[in-house]
């Protein structure tokens, strides 16, 4: 589950994380109301606002904003607030801003040089490690600075059954050359960011920049978590956060149904019972001339009601232009989920894309006779074979 910025924040600030003083908007009042408190506490005169969407580069899209006073905190959520905000990783519509995060600017004077650095957290499942990954040249794309100079990527391996050690905290400051109270700051946020992704079950936490201020105050000035949806059950005030506005419709819908569903981009819809299968079946489709528009696990018992829901959740994208259904009847017998089709098919209504089914385990046969009788413009398959040709045959 990925969650927003101030969010992330929040939940970093729980585990000692230093991150600058700010508050999240929805209008263009409660931003000025956010400025003119974090004016009186914090004495800033200088802000920036910040969208707050499910994507990176957010500034080249025009959705961060430096602000040198109150009324241009208006001015910058009046313009961010209902923007569609296109980066590099939106499609060319771009995402509704809904919401901003007003914060402290941290950019200010003092007796050193401000510093911005690269940081996240992520696990290594070749070695079962976690992995944090470091570099002194933040605020900026690290894959850029992995290609470019790679000797300034640096990581550090953390084996989970010890967790962080204090000698490999003290190597992140040393190798980021920071010195005197930096030096002691770096030591706390490496401790306090690793806390926080034991602690959360995060598979992924990046702050991009990691900032060091002219002070040599260590600051989250960007965050970004990404938690694990299997562990959620451990976590429900993170859960809670999830905001189904940055979701796909299709993908939300089906996750209410307990369905494991995830939009492509191609003209067939595919509903398998099973991980592997699954992946298998999307093979199929490209082997035929065509390409999966989904991915979708109905699950191990395939149930008449899973089966009507998967059609629904499939026929709901109009790219879709031939649906193939791949069963394999293990767990659940071909004959149920034969029936479970052609129920569904009645209770939807007319389908105007034709339906392959390949139905392959226990009662097999019977399940192909039931859906050849059926007497619905369903095409039947007994091998992946039969199922590719008539995926061809559909698609021509």
């Amino acid at each position: 589950m990925n969650l927003h910025e101030y969010q992330s924040k929040t939940i970093l600030k729980q585990y000692g994380v230093a991150v600058p003083e700010g508050a999240l908007a929805h209008t263009e009042e409660e931003a000025v109301k956010i400025a003119e408190y974090l004016q009186g506490a914090t004495g800033t005169d200088k802000f920036v606002v910040k969208a707050q969407v499910h994507a990176g580069g957010r500034g080249k899209g025009g959705g961060v904003k430096v602000a040198r006073s109150v009324e241009e905190v208006r001015q910058a959520a009046g313009q961010i607030i209902g923007m569609r905000l296109v980066t590099p990783q939106t499609s060319a519509v771009g995402k509704l801003v809904k919401k901003v995060y007003v914060e402290q600017n941290i950019y200010y004077p003092g007796p050193s040089d401000p510093a911005e650095i690269y940081m996240s957290i992520l696990l290594n499942r070749q070695k079962g490690f976690t992995i944090l990954m470091y570099s002194p040249r933040g605020g900026m794309d690290i894959e850029k600075v992995a290609e470019e100079t790679p000797e300034l990527i640096f990581i550090e391996e953390i084996d989970p059954k010890i967790g962080l050690q204090a000698f490999q905290a003290r190597k992140v400051a040393f190798n980021l050359k920071l010195k005197d109270e930096a030096f002691k700051n770096m030591v706390r946020f490496v401790t306090g960011i690793c806390k926080a992704y034991e602690g959360s079950d995060a598979s992924l936490i990046e702050v991009n920049p990691v900032f060091k201020t002219s002070d040599n105050k260590i600051l989250a000035a960007d965050a970004k978590m990404v938690i694990d949806n299997n562990a959620l059950f451990r976590h429900p005030e993170i859960a809670i956060m999830r905001d189904y506005d940055e979701e796909d419709p299709i993908e939300v819908e089906a996750s209410r149904h307990d369905l494991n569903y995830v939009k492509l981009n191609g003209n067939v819809g595919c509903m398998v019972n099973g991980a592997g299968l699954a992946m298998a079946t999307m093979d199929i489709i490209k082997l035929s001339g065509g390409d999966p528009a989904n991915f979708l696990d109905v699950g191990g018992s395939a149930s008449a009601k899973r089966v009507e829901e998967g059609f629904r959740i499939i026929l709901r994208d109009p790219a879709v232009k031939a649906i193939l259904v791949n069963i394999f009847g293990g767990i659940v017998r071909c004959d149920r989920v034969a029936q479970g089709i052609v129920d569904a098919c009645h209770n939807i209504g007319t389908i105007e894309v034709p339906i392959i089914v390949r139905l392959q385990g226990t009662n097999a046969m019977e399940g192909k006779k039931l859906i050849d009788e059926s007497g619905l413009k369903v095409h039947s398959a007994v091998t992946l074979e039969d199922a590719a040709r008539l995926v061809t045959t559909v698609l021509s």
